[in-house]
């Protein structure tokens, strides 16, 4: 045998004895971290771009104020382990259900409008409104709705949700529904905050410690003035408990059905205000979790 056969024969020998890494995956997901450079479809910056909105999948854009599925998408795929639930307050078209459901993991969620309910029922099979998504009926801000949460959770053997999903509507910019509890009927903005912070107690309670939580929103002008709704919900959720692990960056550019049928109007409306037209809206990620202490050595002064 040559020294070039021998050297190959070994190299095989060598092979077959190294041991397999173990797959390295964090609590909260599926990631491999041991072949984390496969992972590329994971957005790990802080700014999103989508140059359209998915419509495969179950998904359209039958419902003004949805948010796009591939932000669901992501979500699901970095804080989620397969057969996870997934607890959205805001149900709305059901486009979290949908994208829980096509990867294989299960979603409670609730929407004030009943006939809304009915119609994102339709989107899912009878089995699959069974076993893998629940879909009730109620206010997000209210006591009541903890306890019908927590029923499902029971009948679906887990105690908490996996992972929480907030995409309230940005105040009054878009009327939803005449009903009282629907946060776009709010009076003032205060009101808002005050019945957002209500929604956001309800899904800190019912999400695993430890577990992570998104806040989909925008901000608004009102009264020749620029109002962060983004922000102040971002406190409001700290005051519960969470912390904030980033704040993403999206562009809304194609997105808007409105806009961007009239945008020589608003870049008028724009140029004769002062203001700046909103080409984003942001994806606020947060921790249940406990803050580590930082010692004060470790500090400068």
């Amino acid at each position: 045998m040559s020294l070039n056969s021998n050297n190959k024969a070994n190299k095989a020998a060598k092979a077959k004895l190294e041991v397999v890494k173990p797959i390295k995956t964090k609590p909260y997901n599926d990631i491999d971290l041991n072949n984390w450079k496969l992972y590329e479809n994971i957005k790990t910056g802080t700014w999103w771009e989508f140059q359209a909105r998915e419509k495969s999948n179950g998904h359209s854009y039958d419902y003004h104020g949805n948010y796009i599925p591939q932000i669901a998408t992501q979500l699901i795929e970095r804080y989620t382990k397969k057969n996870d639930i997934v607890l959205d307050l805001f149900f709305g078209s059901g486009t979290t259900g949908l994208e829980a459901r096509n990867l294989n993991r299960r979603c409670i969620g609730v929407e004030l409008k009943s006939d809304m309910v009915n119609y994102v029922s339709q989107k899912f099979s009878p089995k699959e409104l069974v076993v893998d998504v629940n879909i009730i009926q109620g206010d997000s801000a209210s006591t009541e709705i903890k306890e019908k949460i927590q029923a499902r959770l029971d009948i679906m053997g887990e105690k908490y949700a996996q992972l929480l999903v907030l995409h309230p509507p940005y105040d009054d910019i878009i009327k939803f529904s005449n009903l009282k509890e629907d946060l776009s009927n709010c009076q003032t903005t205060e009101e808002f905050y005050d019945l957002f912070k209500k929604v956001a107690k309800n899904g800190y309670d019912l999400l695993e410690q430890n577990r992570f939580a998104a806040l989909i929103i925008g901000d608004k002008y009102a009264n020749s003035r620029y109002i962060s709704l983004g922000f102040e919900c971002q406190r409001r959720m700290e005051e519960l408990g969470f912390v904030t692990k980033a704040v993403i960056v999206k562009n809304i550019t194609g997105n808007e059905k409105a806009k961007g049928k009239t945008a020589n109007l608003w870049r008028y409306r724009a140029l004769n205000g002062g203001f700046n037209i909103f080409e984003h809206e942001y994806i606020m990620i947060f921790q249940k979790t406990k803050l580590k202490k930082i010692s004060k050595t470790n500090t400068r002064e």
